[in-house]
């Protein structure tokens, strides 16, 4: 049976450890007194070099977060996880977006019985998206695609599409339309003709609010537009082939109830992503994330790189108290990547009870937040050098560029590196004002070259370190009850909107509803 962090005899020790060396822990004199500590603290992982030596932790703490790992029974959870065992409890189902980029055929130690079945189910839907995802690329008259879809099934696709932008097909343009906002896609269909025009309805149950109202709306401008066949022209990224059916729309892909939403950009959800980028490129994608996934499976914890990033996560919010996490791509074409971190684990993490439903007493998911640099040094990067509350600050860099312009990526990436390097250091100004702190922590996660399967590796690395602080914490990371309560309260509330009916609301909710309707 797994134990939580806090059940671990390591976590008083770990206590005793933050009170008597962490919370004093100095980087400057860290580095000074270890010669090897880069060596110890950085690590190559497929695709990804990481550096976590400039964080507020020692070998001596890692060692005890390490045992805390063994004891909690993290390596057994991630092992049920691959095996397709349902550790999704409170809806009953396995995790298995691992299988997504698993090769044909491979069989894996402790595979449950049904894993050769839905691998197999996985690879006709992989086949048959990407040769459709292919064939629109060869088609010249479609030279616009719009991805109708939220949250996962919105951030992932737009998410690498933005990245692997230099990977796109010519002659295609991609549109991502999310928001419930009308002005969204109205702006969208202004740049549009319907016969040059292709939609994709995102949505696993075809029932999702947001998405199923901008896709009546793309359908009826379709229609007043003169558009001809529907059924070309719009597809459906769902399991709900009747309800697609019955808008038109006759060319669906599914995915299953073991895909959750922020882990789908592998499952027919990126059709998108296979479009921009071609099959083969999808493929490379699924492979660095696989490669990743083979990492995080087999390599010793000591070893492991998410299980390091998921204890260091735990480090400190639960020691240091850090509630936030900085995100900082110092590449343009990652510039939704902070967007996307955010539903990854604040979606997954953000839990304040037990797997047995009791509240628990620690903290668990950070705010993630952050721009890309070297946007973020001229807005926000004060607060992070001089402002009252440490923000433990995640570097990505890429060290090759695609670009052909002389001089920029050498001062990119001395940026980056100095921004690390200001935050540790510090400064003693001449008074207050002009006064650095340092021994301000930092991540620094670089990649060789920005390509569908850096991009897959460094994605996936994310997902496990999320499960890593998820399964430290005991908490479900894998269902997202959160977003319901909201959805059902929009229901009733649109038609007091049209109705006026206020009966039962609260005093601001009623007075609100009540101003809105006399400004429409």
């Amino acid at each position: 049976m797994s134990l939580r962090c806090d059940q671990t005899p390591q976590w008083p020790q770990l206590q005793a450890a933050y009170s008597t060396q962490g919370r004093q822990l100095d980087l400057r004199r860290a580095f000074a007194d270890d010669a090897q500590r880069f060596g110890h603290f950085s690590q190559q992982a497929p695709h990804v070099l990481a550096d976590l030596s400039k964080n507020l932790w020692s070998r001596e703490t890692e060692a005890l977060l390490l045992d805390m790992a063994q004891a909690s029974g993290l390596a057994k959870h991630r092992d049920a996880m691959f095996a397709g065992q349902p550790i999704n409890s409170t809806e009953g189902r396995a995790v298995l977006h691992t299988l997504l980029r698993r090769p044909a055929g491979l069989a894996l130690p402790g595979d449950d019985s049904s894993i050769p079945g839905h691998l197999s189910d996985v690879h006709a839907t992989l086949d048959a998206m990407l040769a459709y995802a292919d064939t629109v690329r060869a088609d010249s008259t479609i030279t616009d695609i719009v991805n109708i879809g939220i949250g996962g099934s919105d951030l992932g696709p737009h998410m690498a599409v933005l990245a692997l932008e230099q990977f796109r097909a010519q002659g295609k343009r991609l549109h991502f339309v999310s928001n419930v906002d009308g002005h969204e896609l109205h702006t969208v269909l202004q740049s549009l003709r319907p016969q040059n025009t292709l939609f994709l309805i995102a949505s696993k149950t075809f029932t999702t609010a947001e998405t199923m109202t901008n896709a009546r709306s793309a359908l009826a401008w379709f229609a007043a537009q003169g558009g001809q066949d529907v059924g070309r022209h719009f597809a459906a990224l769902t399991t709900n082939v009747d309800a697609a059916r019955a808008l038109g729309i006759t060319t669906t892909f599914g995915f299953w109830d073991w895909v959750g939403g922020r882990y789908s950009l592998w499952s027919a959800i990126g059709l998108p992503i296979a479009i921009a980028i071609g099959s083969a490129g999808f493929r490379d994608l699924l492979a660095g994330a696989h490669a990743m996934d083979e990492h995080f499976r087999t390599a010793p914890l000591a070893q492991n790189l998410p299980v390091r990033l998921g204890l260091l996560d735990v480090w400190y919010r639960n020691f240091h108290g850090f509630s936030s996490r900085c995100i900082a791509p110092y590449h343009a074409a990652l510039g939704r990547l902070p967007a996307y971190l955010q539903q990854l684990e604040m979606e997954s993490n953000g839990k304040r009870v037990a797997l047995d439903g009791t509240a628990l007493s620690y903290a668990t998911s950070p705010v993630l937040w952050g721009e890309p640099g070297t946007n973020g040094q001229h807005a926000f990067f004060q607060m992070l050098h001089q402002g009252t509350d440490v923000i433990p600050l995640e570097i990505v860099a890429v060290r090759e560029p695609t670009h052909p312009l002389p001089g920029h990526h050498d001062k990119l990436l001395a940026n980056a590196l100095a921004q690390a390097q200001a935050l540790m250091v510090g400064k003693a100004g001449e008074d207050a004002h002009r006064h650095f702190p340092g021994n301000r922590p930092s991540t620094f996660l670089l990649l060789e070259s920005l390509t569908p399967a850096s991009l897959g590796a460094l994605i996936a690395l994310q997902e496990h370190r999320v499960f890593v602080s998820g399964s430290l914490w005991g908490i479900n990371s894998f269902d997202q009850w959160g977003v319901e309560l909201g959805k059902v309260l929009a229901k009733d509330l649109e038609a007091r909107l049209a109705s006026g009916d206020v009966t039962g609301l609260d005093g601001s909710t009623a007075g609100l509803l009540g101003h809105l309707r006399r400004s429409a």
